[in-house]
């Protein structure tokens, strides 16, 4: 489907957006602003939902803060760090709207690219986009690429950049699949329990964006191994349909 430059007409009349964040307070107020400017200018129904893993940071106030100010916006709350996966399952529970979009809290995406793929869920029921010119470390660059290439391999998919962190997807999907991935493992659970239900996925790409504040935390050994132990007890239970 060709979108037209400005032709980013929803395929719904609401969308809920949300940002997994741990330690995020440099960035977050900028993403959320960034966030409410681009949701205002669209005619549909929003959320913005704040996910504050367990941070010990300020990112937890700040988050209070903009829910205290807005009705628009929700803050979730760990109470202790529970990992990524946890938190976008978290972000997903909390989404009430048809569409429901993420993107990290970190800043290294702009949400201004998110209405373009609005059209696209008229045909799709997943917008699974891939990092263009991707601002990281080499070594993180071809961690990421082995990454994809072996759990598409695993789960006959073909995704380009199965972790990047922006992603659209109608709400429903998640009244009909099962997520269990605290960890790195997320993003594949859900596209891999996704396509075996028959959803369609349609891929574009979008700019990516050097981190300027706060640390990653993505590529941490313990976080790596225990994305791989996951990975073969992930594929059984898919194959055995559970």
């Amino acid at each position: 489907m060709t979108v037209r430059s400005g032709d980013e007409r929803p395929a719904a009349n609401s969308i809920s957006v949300f940002f997994p964040c741990y330690n995020e307070q440099d960035n977050i107020t900028r993403v959320v602003e960034q966030a409410l400017t681009v949701l205002e200018k669209l005619d549909v129904d929003f959320e913005v939902i704040i996910v504050d893993d367990g941070s010990s940071d300020g990112t937890g106030q700040i988050a209070d803060r903009y829910a205290a100010r807005s009705g628009r916006v929700k803050a979730v709350h760990h109470r202790t760090n529970l990992g990524y996966g946890a938190a976008l399952q978290s972000g997903f529970k909390a989404a009430t709207k048809e569409l429901v979009f993420y993107t990290d809290g970190d800043g290294q995406f702009d949400i201004n690219e998110m209405p373009p793929l609005l059209p696209l869920m008229e045909r799709y029921d997943i917008v699974s986009c891939y990092r263009l010119n991707r601002q990281d470390k080499l070594i993180r660059k071809i961690n990421g690429w082995c990454w994809t290439k072996l759990v598409c391999l695993l789960f006959g998919m073909k995704i380009r950049d199965i972790d990047c962190a922006f992603k659209l997807y109608k709400r429903q999907i998640f009244d009909n699949i099962k997520v269990l991935s605290a960890g790195a493992l997320v993003d594949t659970e859900i596209l891999a329990r996704a396509v075996r239900k028959g959803y369609c996925v349609t891929q574009k790409g979008v700019h990516h964006y050097p981190r300027t504040a706060g640390a990653q935390t993505g590529a941490n050994l313990r976080v790596i191994l225990r994305a791989f132990k996951e990975l073969f007890k992930l594929r059984s239970q898919i194959r055995s349909g559970n």
